[in-house]
């Protein structure tokens, strides 16, 4: 049994945050490029979220940083200090799994008590560093309970504040909240996001889920088929993605392909589908050239009338109308640019729109993106 400790002060932050550099790091299993050619700076104090479908690399890269997999080439680095060839056990990284790893056998206390332990920490400093472990995630008078008698959300508690214990140089996250239910998930995603800013740690965690990258992350790195295709904060990925694999995978994107055919003013115009586009945007590409702009279905008004203080408008009929709660879905076939899905408040739909009914759908110059194409960069 685990001494008890004074847990009259509050759990204290990390006192210096550890910054990570992956320097064209790639893993290949015969001809698999599981990861290819990935850099990135990771700032000490930074939450950074990996983020992909499937098969993207996501979870290898993670384990390549926890020392788990070797690389097949590339550098990684613990400020400036190269930790590539070291094992795992000396790189002083937290790492909590999607399974929680916690041993059945052993209460809460131990289970936290472990990688103390292991690293022959004096038993009256475990007692302390544990009990401020159990305070931090809120989980007083559980020390001696099992990981069966504890809930879902509890025992990624535990999980949580064994990585912790110990204060290590980076904490990891391999897709920590996906065995939780979806209201569950929520609760976790505030208390992490709490927890890393009341540390100021570094954290690093995966995931697959779109809303859980954008609401928690400092910053997100999209990876698809082993390559970092565009790395940023969550805001900046939303509403600029460079690719069409950004666009369609981190949110819903109508995605229209066009040609470059002049300017009008300030706004650039496309022809398209027999129809034109009228764009603002930095970057004016060459006449002719073909284009894909991206259009945010939030970005889309749908209405019975045509709408004409919208400088883009289309006819069309709506072929689906989704109820979503708290917003309500839209989708309007047109001949110029096909399906164009739409979303907006529930409360604000327009009453008289129905299956089969004609149906404007307008939108602002600067609601479109323009982005490229890279069919190549897309998830199977």
């Amino acid at each position: 049994m685990l001494m008890r400790a004074d847990r009259s002060q509050a759990p204290r932050a990390a006192t210096r945050a550890h910054g990570l550099a992956l320097t064209r790091v790639s893993r290949r299993y015969g001809p698999v490029r599981a990861v290819d050619d990935v850099s990135i700076d990771i700032p000490g104090g930074e939450f950074l979220t990996l983020l992909g479908p499937s098969g993207s690399g996501k979870t290898t890269l993670l384990m390549m940083i926890a020392g788990f997999v070797a690389p097949s080439a590339g550098r990684i680095a613990v400020d400036a200090r190269d930790v590539t060839a070291v094992p795992p056990e000396k790189r002083n990284f937290g790492m909590v799994f999607q399974g929680y790893a916690l041993f059945p056998h052993m209460t809460v206390a131990e289970n936290i008590a472990y990688p103390l332990r292991v690293r022959g920490v004096k038993r009256s400093e475990i007692a302390e560093k544990v009990a401020g472990a159990i305070t931090r995630v809120r989980l007083d008078g559980f020390d001696d309970r099992h990981p069966r008698q504890l809930s879902g959300g509890q025992q990624q508690r535990v999980a949580v504040a064994r990585a912790l214990v110990f204060d290590p140089d980076i904490v990891l996250f391999d897709e920590p909240l996906g065995a939780l239910d979806r209201q569950l998930r929520a609760e976790m995603q505030l208390e992490l996001k709490t927890l890393h800013r009341d540390l100021g740690a570094t954290f690093i965690l995966v995931t697959h889920d779109q809303d859980e990258a954008l609401s928690m992350a400092d910053r997100v790195a999209v990876m698809n088929r082993g390559r970092l295709v565009q790395a940023g904060a969550p805001d900046e990925l939303y509403e600029q993605p460079r690719t069409r694999f950004v666009a369609e995978f981190l949110g819903k994107s109508n995605c229209i392909a066009g040609r470059m055919a002049g300017r009008d003013g300030e706004l650039i115009r496309l022809e398209t589908g027999g129809a034109a586009v009228l764009h603002r945007g930095a970057v004016t590409p060459p006449e002719g050239r073909g284009v894909l702009l991206a259009l945010r279905p939030e970005k889309l008004r749908v209405a019975a009338q045509e709408p004409r203080d919208m400088a883009n408008r289309v006819p069309g009929r709506v072929l689906d109308i989704a109820y979503l709660g708290a917003t309500r879905q839209v989708v309007v076939g047109t001949d110029a640019f096909g399906p164009l899905t739409a979303t907006g408040f529930a409360w604000e739909a327009a009453p008289d729109l129905g299956l089969g009914s004609t149906a404007w759908v307008g939108w602002a110059p600067e609601a479109t993106v323009l982005i490229e194409d890279e069919a190549d960069d897309r998830s199977a």
